[in-house]
C-alpha cells in the first residue's frame, strides 16, 4: 500500500485489468482509486475461515469434512419402557461422536385434545373386535390403559408431554472405520430395543442440526412425557470430581477435572504402577507438591534421588543414606507410647520388627536361631534397663553392637555372631551400628538411597521405614509415605511383610501409603503383592508393558478396551481407581509445578545452571 502511495501521490490506488495487461503493445493504462475499507476487507479473516474444514462434500449418507468423513443418524423409536441411564453407554462409548438432543415442550391443553382423539379410536378398535367376536387384543388393552394413566396424570398436572429429536453424528478416517463404529452404536441401543437411521438425503441438514447453534432442520421428533425423558439425562459420563481433594489430572473422556481426597475413602493408601519413563514418578511428585498445600505431611523413600530437587524447592530435609553417608538410623529406637498404648506393647512390637530385620540382615534364621535372636533383644533392651515397666522418653536405646555382645555369650549362636560381624565391625558398621542422629520434623523429608549398595537396599528400606513408622507413632497427625520402587521391598518376605502391615496399620495412625513400581510382575508374585493392592483404595495405572499387561489385567478385572488403552497410553496417561469408580485420566501441571518436578535430565541440567548462575549472582553481590 505504501508504494502505491508514493507512486500516485499519495492516493490509495489499485491498477485496472488493463493497465495489468497493457505491456508494450502501447495501450493506454488507467488507474481506479482503493477505498481504504476494501483493502481491509480484503485482508480480514473471519472466524468461520479458521474453523471452516479444507473441504466439504455432501453425499446421501454422510459428508465429507475434510479428511473425516461424517454420518448423522437419528432415533425412530423407543420401547414401552425406558430404563435408566440408558444413554450410557452410548456417551461413554470412546469413540469420537457428537449428540444433539432437541426438547420441544407441547401444550398441555393440546395434548389433552389429541389424547381424548387417540383414546376414542382405540377404544372403538376394541369395541368393533368384541362386537364380531375376535379374541381380545392385549396390545390394543394395554394401550388404551397406557393411555389412560397418562392423560390422567396430565390433567392433574403431574407430567408434560414434549417433542423430542436425538440427533448422533460420527466421525472416522475411512469408510471401513465408520461402518465398524456405526454397527457398535446400533448393537447397543438395539439392545435395548431402540432403533436409528442414517438421514437419508439429509445430511447437511442432520449436520447443522448437530453443531452447537441450537437449530433443529432435521425435526424428526418422538413424543415423550416427563418420566421417560428423564432417563435421558445426558451428563451420566463417569467422574471424580469432588468439593475436596487435590487435582490428579484431566478425565480423558470428558475432559473434567479428577480431584479426589485419599483421606476421605475407607483408608488412605494407594498403589502405582507404570512401566520405566511413562510418568510415574512425575505424577507422584505432582501429588507431593499439591499434598503440601493442604498441610499434609509428606516422607518419601527415594532408590533413584528423584525427589532432591523437589525437596529443596519447598523448603524439606534431604537425608542421603549410604555407608559413607553422616546420617545413621539406630533400629533399637523406641517410641514413646501414645495415650491408647502401653510401653509393653510398644516394646514387643519394637522387638518382633527386629527379628523381621535380623532374618533380612542375616539371610534367614532357622527356628532355633530365631529364638535366640529375640532373647538376646529383650536382654540387650535389659541391660541399659529397658523393660516394659520404663519410660522411654529419658532412655539411651542400645547399639547393634551391645546385641552382639549378649548374643556372644549365649550358647548356640556362633553362627548368628559371625554372619553379624560385618555389621558390626566389618565395611557395612558405619550404616548401622552408630546411634541416631536424623530429625525428620519437617513437612517433607525425603531419604534416598541410591548411593547404597544393592545388596544392602531391602536392609536399609526396611530400617527407613521403622524408623518412620515409630516416628509416626509419636503423634496423630495427617501424613503420606511414599515408597518409590517398592519392588525391593517385595524381594524379601520380611520387608513385604512390613510392608503389607503398615498398609493395614496404617490408617488408624492417618497414615496413607503410596506404593510405585515399575516393576509390577516382582510386585505381583510376593504373597503379599495383591493383598497391598486389596488394601489400597486408589490404584494407577499408567502405561504398561506387554510383559505385565496380562498380569494387571487379571488382577484389576481390566476389559479388553482398558486393557490396550494402558498400552496405547502416552506419558502420564492411564486409568485412576476410586473406590468402585475408574476413569482415563492424563496428569497436568502448571508450567512451575513442572520446572520444580520435571524428571527430564535435559531440563534438569538447565534447572542446575540457573541455580548456580543465581547463587553466582548472589555471591557477587549483583541480587
Amino acid at each position: 500500500m505504501d508504494f502505491f502511495k508514493k507512486l500516485f501521490g499519495g492516493k490509495n490506488v489499485r491498477p485496472s485489468l488493463d493497465a495489468r495487461h497493457a505491456g508494450d503493445s502501447g495501450m493506454q493504462a488507467t488507474v481506479m482509486p482503493v477505498l481504504p475499507e476494501e483493502i481491509y476487507e480484503s485482508a480480514s479473516i473471519e472466524l468461520q475461515d479458521i474453523i471452516a474444514p479444507s473441504a466439504l462434500k455432501i453425499e446421501s449418507k454422510s459428508i465429507n469434512l475434510g479428511e473425516k468423513i461424517a454420518r448423522t443418524f437419528f432415533i425412530i423409536s423407543y420401547p414401552r419402557f425406558l430404563t435408566d441411564n440408558w444413554f450410557s453407554p452410548i456417551i461413554n462409548l470412546d469413540k469420537v461422536f457428537d449428540i444433539s438432543i432437541f426438547i420441544h415442550p407441547i401444550d398441555t391443553s393440546l395434548a389433552l385434545r389429541q389424547f381424548q382423539k387417540k383414546v376414542a379410536e382405540v377404544q372403538s378398535q376394541i369395541n368393533v373386535r368384541e362386537k364380531k367376536g375376535m379374541v381380545r387384543d392385549p396390545m390394543l388393552d394395554t394401550a388404551y390403559q397406557d393411555l389412560e394413566g397418562l392423560r390422567d396424570n396430565l390433567i392433574q398436572a403431574q407430567e408434560k408431554m414434549f417433542d423430542m429429536g436425538i440427533y448422533i453424528t460420527i466421525y472416522a478416517d475411512n469408510e471401513m472405520e465408520l461402518f465398524k463404529v456405526e454397527n457398535e452404536i446400533k448393537s447397543m441401543l438395539e439392545s435395548r430395543l431402540i432403533y436409528i437411521k442414517p438421514a437419508l438425503f439429509q445430511q447437511e441438514e442432520g449436520f447443522k442440526s448437530i453443531i452447537p447453534i441450537n437449530t433443529d432442520l432435521l425435526n424428526i421428533h418422538q413424543k415423550l412425557n416427563s418420566e421417560p425423558l428423564s432417563s435421558i439425562f445426558p451428563f451420566v459420563s463417569f467422574d471424580l470430581t469432588s468439593d475436596t481433594g487435590i487435582l490428579y489430572g484431566i478425565n480423558r473422556h470428558n475432559s473434567s477435572l479428577v480431584i479426589f481426597d485419599r483421606f476421605s475413602l475407607e483408608n488412605y493408601n494407594s498403589v502405582t504402577f507404570a512401566k520405566s519413563g511413562s510418568g510415574k514418578s512425575y505424577a507422584t511428585k505432582l501429588e507431593i507438591l499439591r499434598s503440601l498445600m493442604f498441610d499434609i505431611d509428606v516422607m518419601v523413600i527415594d532408590p533413584e534421588r528423584e525427589y532432591e530437587f523437589l525437596s529443596e524447592a519447598v523448603g524439606g530435609r534431604y537425608f542421603n543414606i549410604s555407608l559413607s553417608s553422616d546420617h545413621h538410623m539406630n533400629p533399637f529406637d523406641l517410641p514413646i507410647p501414645r495415650e491408647d498404648e502401653t510401653a509393653e506393647d510398644v516394646l514387643r512390637s519394637n522387638i518382633i520388627n527386629l527379628v523381621g530385620l535380623f532374618r533380612l540382615m542375616l539371610g534367614g534364621l532357622t527356628p532355633e536361631e530365631d529364638s535366640l535372636v529375640d532373647r538376646a533383644i529383650s536382654e540387650t533392651y535389659a541391660m541399659k534397663d529397658i523393660t516394659p515397666e520404663s519410660d522411654f522418653s529419658n532412655i539411651e536405646p542400645p547399639l547393634l553392637s551391645d546385641f552382639e555382645m549378649v548374643l556372644s555369650g549365649m550358647e548356640g549362636a556362633d553362627s548368628v555372631v559371625s554372619r553379624l560381624a560385618k555389621y558390626t565391625h566389618g565395611s557395612w558398621a558405619t550404616f548401622l551400628n552408630r546411634p541416631s542422629n536424623v530429625d525428620i520434623n519437617k513437612k517433607f523429608v525425603v531419604f534416598s538411597i541410591r548411593d547404597m549398595e544393592d545388596e544392602l537396599k531391602p536392609v536399609a528400606m526396611y530400617i527407613i521405614m521403622h524408623f518412620i513408622w515409630n516416628a509416626i507413632r509419636k503423634n496423630l497427625k495427617k501424613r503420606l509415605l511414599v515408597v518409590d520402587e517398592a519392588w525391593w521391598m517385595m524381594k524379601s518376605e520380611d520387608t513385604a511383610s512390613f510392608l503389607y502391615s503398615m498398609a493395614k496399620r496404617g490408617r488408624k495412625y492417618y497414615l496413607g501409603l503410596a506404593t510405585i513400581t515399575q516393576d509390577a510382575a516382582d510386585f505381583m508374585k510376593s504373597p503379599y503383592g495383591i493383598p497391598i493392592v486389596t488394601n489400597s483404595s486408589i490404584q494407577i495405572l499408567l502405561k504398561q508393558s506387554p510383559t505385565t499387561i496380562d498380569i494387571l489385567q487379571k488382577t484389576f478385572n481390566l476389559t479388553d478396551e482398558e486393557k490396550y488403552l494402558l498400552l496405547e497410553s502416552g506419558v502420564g496417561e492411564g486409568i485412576f481407581f476410586a473406590g468402585l469408580k475408574h476413569v482415563a485420566i492424563k496428569v497436568v501441571a502448571s508450567y512451575t509445578e513442572d520446572q520444580i518436578i520435571t524428571s527430564d535430565p535435559s531440563q534438569i541440567l538447565l534447572n542446575r545452571k540457573a541455580k548456580e548462575d543465581y547463587e553466582t549472582a548472589v555471591k557477587d553481590g549483583k541480587l
